[in-house]
């Protein structure tokens, strides 16, 4: 009976209860190790920081968790650890709220707008979290090493009608053995936008409203993204379905990226588009070749563009070692295929 007690009585001391964000430098300095949040509401201008814990914390979502107005960078939440597995209970919600910041023009201009989710895990698993109307860019996912999110759903579809932009959902950079799994985005961005990284998985997701799935590199500084798996994805009423794109004079490497078995549904504007000579603005001039684009393969990518749209864009120097098979119609706008490899069939 003894040793039944103490037992209890050691699972206790390692859980904390939060209510409000004050209560989580008692939890770190406790070395907590269960931190359950409750029906927070995070001051306006300050972050829900979840990081120096212990390693082998658990934190668990629960309620609605809010933030208060107030225009600033952000990031509202900060998830930084080592060995931490994050999920979020049945019902919960992390509700940005974002429609208080919305003006049509994200990140380019009028309010300042916070970003949501910053996370840097090491050995980690990120489970079943739900968010909600982001002001601006969801996860931005840095320096992360083999860390699985699975289950995710970002819900920014009021954003369509009320002026949400810049509504990235998976941002990725410098990360290394990152898994994206059975996960669900609305939004008025990209779906997923991998910066830079290696051996990164995108893999059963459904990506709606947005502008597609992006490998997305050169202007930052680190330029190289290899070993690049997106399989068994949709994307469904997007501007682009997939793309891979590289800055105009960016310097850097593009290896190893693989789209298998994604189907593309009322693609408005294009529905491939691979190019070397991407700005902000849109592709300008020719490409310059020093972030070449290597070992790309499009496999079994299928699916429909709306009328007014293009099926496949490419433009690109000093590519190699494509493969390339690919069933998208429906777009009568025709634009050049620039750059394929030799033996390389692509129907552009």
């Amino acid at each position: 009976m003894k040793v039944i007690v103490f037992s209890v009585l050691i699972a206790a001391a390692t859980a904390a209860d939060i209510w409000n964000i004050q209560q989580l430098d008692a939890a770190r300095k406790a070395k907590d190790k269960n931190i359950v949040l409750k029906n927070i509401n995070v001051p306006a201008g300050q972050t829900l920081i979840l990081e120096n814990f212990e390693p082998g914390t658990k934190i668990t979502f629960t309620g609605r968790i809010t933030f208060g107005y107030k225009e600033w960078k952000g990031p509202l939440v900060i998830i930084k650890g080592n060995k931490f597995t994050v999920e979020g209970k049945p019902g919960h919600l992390i509700d940005g709220e974002g429609h208080r910041w919305w003006d049509g023009k994200g990140g380019n201009g009028g309010k300042v707008k916070p970003c949501f989710v910053y996370v840097q895990l090491t050995d980690s698993k990120v489970n079943g979290l739900t968010i909600k109307n982001s002001p601006k860019h969801v996860f931005a996912i840095n320096d992360c090493r083999h860390t699985d999110f699975v289950g995710i759903t970002v819900d920014n579809a009021d954003g369509h009608k009320k002026g949400g932009h810049n509504t990235d959902g998976f941002d990725i950079a410098k990360s290394h053995f990152i898994k994206i799994l059975n996960s669900r985005v609305n939004n008025q961005d990209d779906c997923l936008a991998i910066n830079s990284g290696t051996n990164i998985e995108f893999r059963n997701n459904i990506c709606e409203g947005g502008h597609g799935i992006a490998v997305a590199v050169g202007g930052y500084d680190s330029n190289e993204a290899k070993n690049i798996l997106i399989k068994d994805c949709q994307v469904i009423k997007n501007n682009i379905g997939i793309r891979v794109k590289t800055t105009l004079n960016g310097k850097g490497i593009v290896d190893g990226v693989t789209f298998d078995n994604v189907i593309l549904k009322d693609i408005s504007e294009i529905g491939i588009v691979i190019i070397g000579n991407y700005l902000n603005s849109g592709p300008i001039g020719d490409p310059t070749g020093d972030l070449p684009i290597r070992g790309l393969t499009i496999n079994n990518v299928r699916g429909n563009v709306l009328k007014n749209g293009t099926n496949i864009q490419v433009w690109v120097k000093n590519a190699a070692n494509w493969k390339w098979n690919s069933n998208v119609a429906g777009g009568t706008k025709k634009m050049p295929c620039k750059g394929v490899p030799n033996g390389v069939r692509v129907a552009c």
